[in-house]
């Protein structure tokens, strides 16, 4: 057994936890083993009290000297400072480097994470969550490979702040490729929210998870023995069992009470224990503490406001003392075993023992220190956002100045990646409340802060924010566009088009309004189930028509044409005209960039769709390609870089480049799992993803993907890029789930014709609708390649042509099939989908049964991946040879 009694401090004993330091013992040693063994996570759970820390700080000092070893620790009055817990766990690697080091270690990441880390200065604009959490992850697995072998440890992990515990539970995924023991304590079922989940998510990664219990009547009494000597008798030890329950810190309190009051172990002198118990906890301890004086209680009364990273300095200041008496107040807490001093460091013996102070001091003692903390804070030089935690629990007072540090701090806090701290700071200041002049100003603020994680609450603000004056047309107009997108985002679509309406019968003719204008026909643009498409494409063909691009708005209606454009059919030249009329020296114009916030993202990927079925693949990789790069450097790794890989991926499938496709198509979707669950994006990438396994043949795989995502109705009221119902159809064809593969087709016709869309490549579901019918309604499917083959003409691309003549092909025989199936390979190998004229050349040589044709097809079947279409060139190659 382990046991110990540090001098001046307060002995947590490890009796009882042979197997938990054991199991650290042999993670240590399988870390130096070697650099490139995989991490390991051991996550030690348990009440208050029952020795987490203590085993912590056996587990500390078994790895120093053996590995650096990197420690942090929540705290219950801290849990709101973003960043707090991580920054303290890498502070020892911080302080040891240069500027020019840090900058170097994080490389692409020094912009994104060394804000929230605290060693540089923020940019200026809302950063996105997720990639500071990639880039923490990033910083701490190269900051590990510098300092192998490497072990961090989180104590009161359940008072970590939540974007430390996001973080932890990101970066314990990676430990299979990274060398690091990571050790974590909490209290079990202390954390509430997301903050819960991601501990959750760390205790479901451990490797070791051991919920400490609290001691038995056998262990209590070796440690009694071993703390009072032998000579305790019997009913004594079981006393001191019997009135702690064995919980590990108030049996050391308890024989250290013993040891101080001179108490004989004797069963005759077990009486007076109940007394002593009080003493480390409740009115106890507060007892405790009210015996050392006034001077030692408002220190502690300081060091419990200020929560962790507690100095001397600080705490003298807040305590409004000097530091003369700061330094004894802190002897005579550490010789009653409530603070700890490590330098200019402070810190409670017990979490326990903070939080029993925090709540002793009287309400309005506790906001008056809190109040001044934040002052003695920011003359500190700490910052609006340290102080932030501290103006949280002052009460309202009607003060402008707090209103203006709180919107500071929630500026500072979105510049670092915390929304939900900008939130509660944000939110704080409207219950001062702020002037009225800058009360709209506020919930503006408010509105765009939440607009990410909570569309519900965003529109809320903004409607109340529209609902008084103090914004000037511009913001009004800006607040107006976030309301809308809001309300889409909460499934909410007439609601929003009834906000932008009311704005824009405010307003007279100009740029303003025709921003709202464009909004307005973007959100009816993606919306599948608007009554009066036809109607809606008329409107917004008048209003494009005599544009020339000259302003932003006039742009995005250019665009927003040519999309819609390209859903029906129309020209695909038109459609390339308008989307070049949008650009600017054929580049995305100031403020319509990727990053850009004024305009809705989804313009882009309208404009990449319209290039990549209008047979420009090259434009829209090279546009496709810009964005990732531009969300990789500037760390958006959410739902903006899960669809630019996308519609990448889709772009590399439209080219015939399948494997390519997949890859990227994985990668979005990998990416859209972490923004959530259930997204519409999901089913977005999904269907693109769907639609090239099947083009793979890999039918089995786009089923997985299919079940996985839910891919089956009622869909939400988007519409998808490629049409995911068509994508769904073929699908449950291939599966050889024909009857529902022919209704969900039948449905598909159905709608996309009511709305009039009626572009082949994007919906291709004529075609899979008249092959599967060829057979026992022959004149439905003629007359559906017919009518296909008029949209595909109208259309005019060589792709849309050339598959019409392709499906005509497969319901002729004889020479007609052949003389179709040789017109399709020539218009097809004329277009930039390589794939697509694989099947075809494929086909053709069926049909004429020509080794050379077959050939062809196959050799361009495996340069595209097209692993099912390789093995039916083959099955027909060996009789074509004969």
């Amino acid at each position: 057994m382990t046991h110990g009694r540090p001098e001046g401090a307060a002995w947590a004993p490890l009796w009882e936890r042979d197997d938990e330091l054991a199991a650290a013992s042999h993670a240590l040693d399988d870390l130096r083993m070697d650099s490139t063994s995989a991490g390991r996570l051991l996550v030690f759970g348990g009440e208050a009290g029952t020795g987490k820390t203590a085993l912590l700080a056996a587990v500390r000092g078994m790895a120093e000297g053996r590995a650096t070893v990197w420690s942090a620790r929540g705290g219950e009055t801290v849990t709101s400072v973003p960043f707090n817990v991580v920054r303290q766990l890498l502070q020892p690697a911080l302080v040891a480097l240069t500027p020019e080091e840090i900058h170097e270690y994080l490389g692409d990441w020094y912009e994104i994470a060394g804000p929230a880390l605290g060693v540089t200065e923020p940019g200026g604009r809302q950063v996105d969550p997720q990639a500071v959490c990639d880039g923490l992850v990033e910083a701490v697995t190269r900051l590990a490979h510098w300092k192998w072998p490497l072990v961090l440890i989180i104590d009161d992990a359940h008072w970590a702040d939540q974007e430390t515990l996001q973080w932890l539970a990101a970066f314990v995924r990676r430990l299979d490729e990274l060398s690091v023991l990571v050790v974590v304590a909490h209290r079990t079922g202390g954390a509430e929210g997301d903050s819960a989940r991601h501990l959750a998510a760390v205790d479901a990664a451990a490797h070791t998870l051991s919920i400490l219990r609290p001691f038995g009547p056998d262990a209590v009494a070796s440690l009694t023995r071993a703390t009072l000597g032998e000579h305790a008798d019997a009913p004594f030890c079981r006393e001191i069992w019997a009135v702690t329950g064995g919980n590990p810190y108030e049996t050391v309190e308890l024989l250290a009470k013993v040891q101080d009051s001179e108490l004989e172990p004797v069963e005759s002198c077990a009486d007076g224990l109940r007394a002593l118990n009080r003493t480390p906890k409740g009115n106890g301890l507060v007892a405790r503490l009210e015996s050392l004086g006034p001077d030692a209680i408002r220190l502690a009364w300081a060091a419990a406001v200020l929560g962790t990273d507690i100095s001397l300095d600080l705490a003298a200041r807040l305590a409004g003392m000097s530091r003369d008496k700061a330094e004894d107040c802190v002897d005579r807490l550490r010789t009653a075993r409530i603070l700890l001093r490590d330098g200019e460091d402070l810190e409670f013996v017990q979490p326990k023992i903070a939080s029993t102070i925090y709540r002793s001091i009287s309400g309005a003692t506790r906001t008056a220190l809190h109040g001044r903390a934040a002052s003695v804070v920011t003359l500190a030089g700490l910052g609006a956002a340290a102080a932030s935690r501290h103006l949280l629990e002052v009460h309202p007072d009607d003060d402008p100045e707090l209103v203006g540090q709180l919107r500071q701090a929630a500026a500072e806090h979105l510049a670092v990646g915390a929304p939900d701290a900008a939130r509660r700071c944000l939110e704080r200041a409207l219950r001062e409340p702020p002037l009225p002049e800058i009360h709209a100003r506020v919930l503006y603020e408010l509105g765009c802060a939440t607009l990410l994680t909570s569309p519900a609450t965003t529109i809320a603000h903004l409607r109340e924010a529209l609902s008084m004056h103090g914004l000037d047309q511009e913001l009004r107009v800006d607040a107006v566009c976030r309301l809308s997108q809001a309300f889409v985002h909460n499934d909410q679509l007439e609601e929003g088009l009834r906000a932008i309406d009311e704005e824009a019968g405010r307003l007279g003719p100009g740029p303003t309004r025709l921003r709202l204008q464009a909004v307005r026909s973007m959100w009816e643009g993606i919306h599948a189930g608007e009554e009066d498409a036809p109607g809606r494409s008329r409107r917004l063909a008048a209003l494009a028509g005599p544009l020339t691009g000259r302003d932003n708005s006039e742009r995005a209606l250019l665009i927003l044409r040519a999309f819609d454009a390209m859903t029906r059919g129309e020209s695909a030249e038109m459609v390339v005209e308008l989307c070049d009329r949008a650009l600017v020296n054929g580049r995305l114009a100031p403020g319509l960039g990727w990053t850009d916030t004024e305009w809705s993202f989804e313009l882009r990927l309208m404009l990449g769709g319209c290039y990549a079925f209008a047979d420009r693949i090259d434009r829209a990789e090279s546009l496709f390609t810009e964005g990732v790069r531009a969300y990789e450097s500037a760390g958006w790794s959410g739902g903006h870089l899960a669809l630019s890989h996308a519609s990448l991926g889709y772009v590399h499938r439209r080219r015939g480049r399948l494997a390519d496709a997949e890859r990227s198509l994985r990668e979005g979707l990998r990416l859209a799992d972490r923004v959530g669950e259930g997204l519409p994006m999901h089913w977005e990438v999904a269907s693109m993803l769907i639609d090239t396994l099947l083009a793979r043949g890999h039918v089995e795989e786009a089923g997985a993907i299919a079940d996985q995502y839910g891919f089956a109705p009622p869909s939400a009221s988007t519409i998808y890029v490629p049409d995911a119902m068509s994508v769904r159809g073929r699908l449950l064809l291939a599966l050889g789930r024909t009857d529902e593969g022919l209704s969900q087709l039948e449905a598909t016709a159905q709608a996309l014709t009511a709305r009039g869309q009626y572009n082949t490549v994007l919906a291709p579901w004529a075609y899979d609708l008249a092959r599967a019918l060829a057979h026992e309604d022959p004149e439905r499917a003629a007359h559906l390649v017919s009518d296909a083959r008029m949209q595909a003409e109208r259309f005019g691309t060589d792709t849309a042509i050339g598959e019409a003549l392709r499906c005509a092909a497969a319901l002729e025989t004889g020479p007609r099939a052949v003389a179709l199936y040789r017109k399709a390979a020539t218009y097809l190998e004329s277009s930039p989908c390589a794939y697509e004229h694989a099947v075809a050349r494929v086909e053709y040589g069926i049909a004429a049964e020509s080794a050379v044709e077959l050939e062809r097809g196959l050799t361009l079947a495996r340069e595209c991946g097209a692993d099912g279409l390789v093995d039916r060139a083959l099955d027909h190659l060996a009789p074509a040879r004969q």
